[in-house]
């Protein structure tokens, strides 16, 4: 008689904690800064190590590696660190996240977009979900799972062929996991995964097209109760916006270098509402130093230079309180491998940043009136003193 799945399953988080290979694939929570993410990824580490036990003995079509940094080469990749899997927050929600690099190299003369990304889907996110959601499926998270796999397109450029990554991102609400994995055929499968979001180098993209995504649909409309939202309801004051947004996002993108998944929107920080600008900052690798040196130039270099061209596109709004220019710093170039990137929070209040833009403040005044977080935690920052590279000597 075959064991039950249930036996399995516990089997394997029982196994999981003396699994080397499985440790060395989640995320230790000591490095997570945020306490209530921190302690999820402590209390839920049995379930965590159980997702990479189960997938060890996965056989995928090509190379697959857990990966905390994307578009690395398999060399790189090979000595890089391989702890992805962890829990995060998104848009207000918390997500399990996992982050991968597949090297399948699919011909983009042979393949679409559409059918590049469903292969990895198929290839990679399926199995990774098929052993994630089984796995916390007694808890009461995540929210969502967030999956980010990079894998590889040739193409041929002026008579060269050429190999570059492309990123495809899967955010699947643990209700529509859930029926995803309880789905008996590929129809049932895909009409789950229609409930999420998928992206391509962060442009929205379907797995299917579009007859076959519509016939999906219909298995959605079909169902006895209504898919799960993905994300809150967009408040009134985004609704609002929601315009202002998109010709933002269209005008600044190249300068800004905005997260394409997670747009802009309103939290509530000390009584008001922050209009929060989720942004990449890529400094040069010769910039490597202290997380205040690194958050001193993103704000010196990047965050300063779009106060003014944002404002532009809220002229004479009053109807918030400030806004959030939050930053993920990175190190680009060879050089980065194998660091982290810093998570900076750059907190203004509406009235200091006008005074910046018309130049009655300094960018050291505005920060003094303002909040930085560097990884979930307040600090000072005085520009000078961070950016020749020395530490403060505490936390405001």
């Amino acid at each position: 008689m075959k064991p039950s799945i249930p036996l399995l399953l516990s089997l394997a988080i029982a196994l999981a904690a003396f699994a080397p290979h499985g440790r060395a694939q989640v995320l230790s929570p000591a490095e997570i800064a945020d306490p209530a993410i921190r302690g999820l990824q402590q209390s839920h580490l049995a379930e965590l190590h159980a997702i990479t036990t189960a997938l060890a003995s996965h056989h995928f079509p090509y190379a697959f590696y857990f990966s905390r940094r994307l578009d690395l080469s398999q060399r790189e990749q090979e000595r890089s660190d391989q702890r992805s899997i962890q829990f995060d927050r998104f848009q207000g929600q918390t997500v399990l996240k996992i982050t991968g690099n597949y090297f399948a190299a699919y011909s983009a003369a042979r393949m679409t977009n559409q059918e590049r990304a469903r292969q990895t889907y198929r290839d990679v996110m399926l199995p990774i979900l098929q052993a994630a959601v089984p796995a916390l499926a007694r808890a009461e998270i995540p929210d969502a799972f967030a999956l980010e796999i990079s894998h590889h397109a040739i193409r041929n450029v002026l008579g060269v062929e050429t190999e570059t990554p492309e990123n495809v991102v899967l955010i699947l609400p643990t209700a529509s996991a859930r029926l995803l994995i309880e789905a008996r055929d590929e129809a049932g499968r895909g009409a789950a995964v229609l409930q999420g979001a998928a992206y391509l180098n962060g442009a929205p993209i379907s797995f299917w097209p579009g007859e076959v995504k519509e016939s999906l649909a219909i298995r959605v409309s079909a169902a006895p109760t209504a898919p799960p939202r993905l994300f809150n309801a967009p408040t009134k004051l985004e609704a609002e916006y929601r315009d202002t947004f998109a010709r933002m996002l269209k005008e600044l993108d190249s300068q800004a270098h905005f997260v394409p998944y997670a747009p802009p929107s309103f939290i509530s920080f000390r009584g008001g509402q922050y209009l929060q600008i989720p942004i990449t900052t890529t400094l040069a690798p010769s910039d490597s130093g202290s997380q205040y040196k690194l958050a001193a130039l993103a704000f010196d270099r990047h965050v300063t230079h779009l106060i003014r061209p944002v404002l532009a596109c809220f002229k004479d709004s009053a109807d918030f309180t400030g806004i959030d220019f939050s930053t993920t710093v990175r190190l680009g170039g060879a050089k980065a491998e194998g660091e982290g990137a810093e998570a900076v929070e750059f907190i203004f209040p509406l009235s200091a940043l006008h005074s910046y833009a018309q130049f009655n403040l300094t960018g050291q005044q505005l920060l003094d009136a303002g909040v930085v977080l560097i990884n979930g935690d307040r600090a000072g920052l005085e520009l000078q003193t961070a950016e020749a590279g020395a530490i403060p000597n505490g936390l405001k």
